[in-house]
């Protein structure tokens, strides 16, 4: 028995069910995601979701779904689960007697006398293989395959129309279509002969209740190209695999049980955190980046840095941290790093990423032996963020003669609370933002520090007198003896007292600006008025912009989104200020923190963790199902508790 298990009773609840997804993705961009019952409830979902470089470089969901159908005595069992208007057809979470997940989800289906058992993995060159295990059965027995294809971007639906190309071409144990052109072909095959009846036809209205939920299109038409059929004996297995690519059916049995021994086991808490932490990481044409979360982001820069110390660093794998690195250092634009996008479509509209970067290397520090080859390998990239930073870059994003960082301009969110609404941003910050400069500190002493080591003497020369401006002019700007919390932003004209966690990282840099003894008033502050059992709240619950649920359409939830949400990844920081100030008696509180996200890996990403969680009790998990800095600083705070136990 697996440690994470659904029986019958939670199962047959589509309450319950379909609130709980299972995602694996291959470390090349390709992913396999659906509720645990198979029913898809995003237009996210599918069975096998792949890049297409030849189309947009985007996601395309290719296979959205495999109807597997048990035939007794004429009898038909559809073991799928679909949702039409009003109606779910077929329904056969009825038959799922249980699921467990150790290496990989093993799903057991009883209908009358028969038992099936399916196991599903995806691999690295971007195949989804199924397999199914007659365990028992009284009568003979058949199994009838019918794929449900959408060949469409992941952030579209698709629709019944006259161009889908409804032709086929058998090959060895099965057949290969492609709905458009531009796409590649699809090829279906088993590890044994099979019969195919081609019957071309189109379902429509299928429904993703969850982005019905979210306010967005919501019905899609799936084509059907025909079915295949085989019988199947007691105690006897086939294979269905789907790919971009043909294989030789005669393989697939043993790539299966290849694939199968390279599985990391999911059996406790921490090693489900550095299994999901492996599904982030993207390694394709010559590149290694972090996919911010899944299933609907992609490379984010603020995000990468943020979260991958913990998804590599902390998961004993130095290696894909310097190749993340090395891939990211290339890609600077004027002292920025792209926040999203790629090629001619990068946005360089962060002004906290680049300093993050520095962050990242102080955390790859700790790993390497020799660290000077740090500032020989990412000095220049270190040296071109600083310079523009202090001559001006774009968005107004320039260091003013008191040595802070101003930045913004209007209609824009450069931080990380970024969300705008009808032109406008929602945490509108412009001006000095107090963890900008709380970056831009730890970011420059630890330049020079590195500088020194390396006798960099002009370098030193030239920014040495920099940080004692920047720490006397912080505490002036931010600090208040009476309120004893930081200032969220502060212009020449006005200093926002709102409480938010952006004050938490002036406390937990290697490197902070405060005095020692403000430290600790600015964690209580955020301790007793923003910590959750599940995160960080954005916003205090007294303020009148305070949003608890994160919920509605697009623009409800980008109004909550940073108003009152909670979120994971700011317990990273939180937790090693903590423990930096209260040492041993710090530990009872961060254990509680890391402790309580166990109870996650049943809900809503299984074996993984949320993006966000409401603000308010009992704090429902929301947001993407698995979020590369929840994950990351999930870890992180792990080994905080093993180096202070």
């Amino acid at each position: 028995m697996g440690y994470i298990r659904f029986d019958k009773q939670q199962l047959i609840n589509l309450e319950y069910s379909l609130k709980r997804e299972i995602l694996r993705t291959n470390r090349a961009g390709s992913y396999t995601n659906t509720t645990i019952v198979g029913c898809n409830t995003r237009k996210y979902h599918g069975l096998l979701v792949t890049p297409m470089e030849n189309i947009d470089n985007d996601n395309h969901v290719i296979l959205s779904g495999l109807d597997v159908t048990i035939i007794q005595h004429e009898a038909s069992f559809n073991l799928a689960v679909r949702k039409y208007p009003g109606v779910y057809d077929p329904k056969g979470h009825k038959y799922l007697d249980a699921i467990n997940i150790d290496i990989i989800p093993v799903f057991t289906y009883r209908v009358g006398g028969v038992t099936l058992q399916m196991e599903r993995i995806l691999t690295e060159d971007d195949r989804i293989l199924i397999k199914y295990t007659l365990i028992d059965a009284h009568s003979p027995t058949k199994l009838q395959f019918k794929p449900f294809l959408a060949f469409r971007n992941v952030h579209k639906l698709s629709k019944a129309n006259f161009y889908v190309n409804t032709k086929f071409k058998s090959i060895k144990n099965g057949i290969k279509v492609k709905m458009y052109d531009g796409y590649k072909f699809l090829y279906m095959q088993f590890d044994r002969e099979i019969e195919y009846t081609h019957v071309p036809d189109w379902y429509y209205n299928v429904e993703y209740q969850e982005e019905k939920d979210r306010g967005y299109e919501y019905q899609e038409d799936l084509y059907v190209p025909g079915y295949f059929e085989l019988p199947i004996q007691k105690g006897e297995s086939i294979i269905f695999t789907a790919s971009l690519i043909e294989t030789k059916p005669e393989k697939i049995s043993d790539q299966f049980d290849m694939e199968l021994k390279m599985r990391l086991p999911r059996d406790n808490y921490l090693d489900c955190l550095k299994n999901a932490a492996q599904q982030f990481i993207y390694k394709r044409e010559n590149k290694t980046e972090i996919i911010a979360g899944f299933p609907w982001f992609g490379r984010w820069g603020r995000d990468t840095f943020i979260a991958l110390p913990g998804l590599t660093l902390y998961n004993n794998d130095i290696k894909t941290c310097k190749d993340v690195l090395d891939t990211i250092s290339n890609e600077l634009v004027d002292g920025l790093f792209p926040n999203t996008g790629t090629g001619d479509n990068i946005a360089v509209n962060s002004a906290d990423a680049p300093l993050w970067f520095f962050w990242t290397l102080q955390q790859y520090a700790l790993f390497i032996e020799d660290k000077s080859v740090i500032w020989k390998e990412y000095g220049e990239t270190m040296k071109c963020i600083l310079e523009n930073y202090r001559k001006g870059t774009h968005y107004n994003i320039k260091m003013h003669d008191n040595g802070l960082i101003w930045q913004g301009i209007q209609g824009k969110a450069l931080t990380w609370m970024d969300a705008i609404v009808a032109g406008k941003p929602v945490t509108p910050r412009m001006g000095f933002a107090v963890e900008i400069n709380a970056l831009w500190y730890n970011a420059l002493m630890f330049s020079l520090e590195l500088a020194k080591n390396n006798r960099d003497n002009t370098f030193v020369s030239a920014w040495e007198t920099i940080p004692c401006l920047i720490k006397n002019t912080f505490i002036d700007y931010f600090w208040n003896e009476e309120k004893r919390y930081l200032a969220d932003c502060v212009t020449y004209d006005f200093k926002d007292w709102t409480i938010r966690p952006n004050q938490i990282f002036a406390c937990s840099l290697p490197y902070s600006p405060l005095i020692e003894y403000m430290k600790v008033p600015v964690l209580e502050t955020v301790k007793r008025i923003l910590l959750t059992p599940k995160g960080i709240r954005t916003l205090a619950p007294d303020h009148p912009d305070y949003r608890g649920i994160y919920a509605g359409n697009q623009e409800e939830r980008d109004r909550a989104y940073h108003q009152g949400t909670a979120w994971v990844w700011l317990l990273g920081h939180f937790c090693e200020a903590y423990l930096q100030i209260h040492q041993k008696n710090g530990l009872h509180l961060v254990e509680k923190i890391f402790n309580t996200f166990e109870e996650e890996m049943t809900v809503q990403g299984i074996g993984t963790v949320s993006e966000i969680y409401d603000g308010d009790p009992p704090h429902h998990p929301n947001g993407t199902i698995s979020q590369a800095w929840s994950v990351g600083e999930l870890l992180r705070i792990s080994n905080m508790i093993h180096q202070y136990t």
